[in-house]
């Protein structure tokens, strides 16, 4: 039986992820670049389906491209031990029990900020755009600091 190959948009749909970042996942190297048909289309096999779903199970856990990267690595060498694994997954661990403290800095400061207004009064008078506006620390320190486009 001849293997079973599927474009771009196909593997997309049943895997459930955009097409651009199928090709993104491909240009960094997560992704090995698939069979051409004659007409050039990108013809990918079940071996590119696995490794996608893999990929996008460590991006689900936060995972950066790096740590991806080394797990693919491991991944591809099956003799070596899992000593690396356990490495990654602990350090990513720490990594993310910061970020949830510096989550819960933020929620403390918008709460407090929000604790400036308890009534409804003109855009003029409102103490929290009147703060947010203010180059005093009315409020908690780091307010404002979130990364952009984290979310």
């Amino acid at each position: 039986m001849a293997p079973q190959f599927m474009k771009i948009g196909e593997m997309a749909k049943r895997i459930g992820s955009p097409v651009e970042t199928i090709r993104y996942y491909e240009r960094e190297g997560l992704l090995p670049a698939p069979m051409r048909s004659e007409g050039n289309y990108r013809l990918y096999g079940s071996s590119h389906l696995e490794r996608l779903q893999f990929i996008r199970h460590c991006r689900s856990l936060d995972m950066s491209l790096d740590e991806i990267r080394s797990l693919l690595a491991f991944r591809d060498s099956p003799e070596e031990s899992c000593e690396v694994v356990n490495e990654l997954l602990d350090k990513h661990i720490g990594h993310v029990a910061g970020r949830i403290r510096e989550l819960q800095d933020l929620q403390k400061q918008l709460e407090a900020l929000r604790n400036l207004c308890h009534t409804t009064q003109a855009a003029r008078d409102c103490e929290i755009m009147q703060s947010l506006a203010s180059t005093d620390d009315v409020v908690p320190t780091k307010l404002g600091t979130h990364g952009g486009g984290c979310h």
